[in-house]
């Protein structure tokens, strides 16, 4: 892309403009190397750059000049537009940030998408076809923090195979889903939607539809995600992959993108002293007595780097949680604020995520929930992770080499209602550590060891390989 520009600029606009634009590019070999296609790092780039723009002003000052008498105004306007957009890819390259079928990771991520699963948005129409998967290998340790011995233990697991199927049927509109394979076995819809995009600042959408929350539940290809498992706090707290029917709008105005949908509530009878997870309803024969909001915003000041908020609330009763023949809505709200920088090599991230759940003692007495095991009136997490490119500074490859450390703590029963009682398991600190491989960006190899510990000192370490790849 960033060559293209380049040659474009050197080739096409400067011809236009002026005949001599040949000589220009002859005047700096390292200029001329670029226009042919020679590689080069992204330091001699912004360099080129800055050559580019004085040659530009020698440039209108020569064709002044040469008007002389008839005032003419030099026009290289669609010059310094390439410019522009040339010095806007260098800091995309700066930031780390891959591409995909045209769609760069921001441009993904301002539609609610990783960059696969945007791969259709790249295309004029006609079919698309992408996708990822990851085997996820986990060795747990034989003792718990407090010494008690659990037993040596491995898994292997083939986590997901996925597949991206999409249409556009014109400039407008399009279909885009995501089919999946769990465990090698279990076949499921994690999205499948109706795209309106009726201007460049707004699309309608509807379908089933990733909640747009977090830094994970809508970017989640192993590639973009760092770490062998996704973060606890965006499982138990926000429940990825969460998704739900429904409809709503999308889009972006200048630095700000948006997301806003209507969608069926969670099933609050599946809810547990571990979270919220096991009232996601999949799309499939969803309850729908209760509807919920959720929408988020990001402000996206330069490429690589963003930071906002997520919301969800709505009622998770379904119609179900009746007590002494009253029925209770058991309103459930998750808010989320988040950032991420990826910069130069170093890759920075943060969540902090926190739910409340109305009516908690009456759903604990619909469910036969006693003491410690009763669903929580609030729950909590957050974690801060830290990558750094070791091989960022090395121009002639694009091979990342990634160390990294996550803390975390995760909460499932910040708050328990009156005549409940905490389990000592359920305020978790984990501690991560590992590095990420990846020889192109669309292949990656992570290992990380997990420290972690609960208030009943029942935690257990464990070691992670995860091998992933997206198309």
């Amino acid at each position: 892309m960033v060559r293209y520009i380049i040659a474009l600029v050197l080739g096409t606009s400067l011809v236009a403009v002026d005949a001599r634009a040949e000589s220009w590019a002859g005047a700096d070999p390292a200029v001329a190397a670029v226009a042919q296609g020679a590689p080069t790092d992204v330091t001699e780039l912004e360099r080129q750059i800055q050559s580019l723009t004085k040659e530009v002003e020698k440039l209108k000052d020569e064709m002044s000049r040469q008007a002389g008498a008839t005032g003419a105004e030099p026009d290289v306007t669609e010059l310094e537009r390439q410019i522009q957009v040339l010095a806007a890819e260098v800091e995309r390259l700066r930031s780390g940030e891959t591409q995909t079928e045209g769609v760069t990771e921001d441009q993904a991520r301002a539609l609610g998408l990783a960059p696969s699963a945007a791969t259709l948005y790249g295309r004029d129409r006609g079919v698309s076809i992408a996708g990822y998967g990851e085997m996820l290998y986990e060795r747990y340790s034989s003792e718990d923090e407090s010494g008690a011995l659990t037993g040596s233990g491995a898994q292997a697991d083939f986590l997901r195979a996925i597949l991206y199927v999409g249409y556009r049927f014109n400039d407008k509109f399009l279909f885009n889903s995501e089919i999946e394979i769990e465990h090698a076995d279990e076949v499921s819809v994690e999205f499948a939607y109706i795209d309106y995009l009726a201007t460049e600042s707004l699309g309608i959408r509807g379908g089933m539809l990733l909640l747009p929350m977090g830094l994970v539940n809508e970017f989640h290809e192993p590639n973009v995600f760092i770490g062998a498992r996704r973060p606890e706090t965006e499982q138990a707290i926000i429940p990825t992959t969460s998704r739900e029917n429904g409809l709503g709008v999308h889009g972006s105005a200048s630095r700000l993108v948006y997301r806003a949908y209507v969608v069926n509530g969670l099933n609050g009878s599946a809810f547990s002293a571990g979270g919220i997870r096991g009232g996601r309803q999949k799309g499939s024969r969803a309850l729908a007595d209760n509807l919920a909001f959720t929408g988020r915003f990001d402000v996206t000041p330069t490429p690589g780097v963003f930071l906002g908020a997520s919301l969800y609330s709505g009622g998770s009763g379904q119609g179900q949680v009746t007590v002494d023949g009253q029925s209770y809505d058991v309103r459930t709200t998750i808010v989320d604020v988040h950032a991420q920088a990826q910069i130069r090599g170093l890759d920075v991230r943060g969540l902090y995520a926190r739910s409340w759940i109305d009516d908690a003692a009456a759903l604990n007495q619909y469910l036969d929930l006693e003491g410690s095991d009763g669903v929580a009136e609030e729950m909590a997490g957050g974690y801060v992770q830290v990558g750094y490119n070791v091989l960022s500074l090395v121009a002639s490859t694009r091979v990342s080499l990634l160390p990294y450390y996550r803390w975390e703590r995760v909460d499932t029963q910040a708050k328990m209602p009156a005549g409940y009682e905490r389990g000592g398991a359920t305020l978790r600190t984990l501690n991560t550590i590992g590095v990420e491989l990846k020889p192109i960006p669309n292949v990656v190899l992570k290992l990380d060891y997990q420290i972690i510990t609960n208030d009943g000192e029942t935690g257990r370490n464990q070691l992670n390989l995860d091998l992933g790849y997206a198309f």
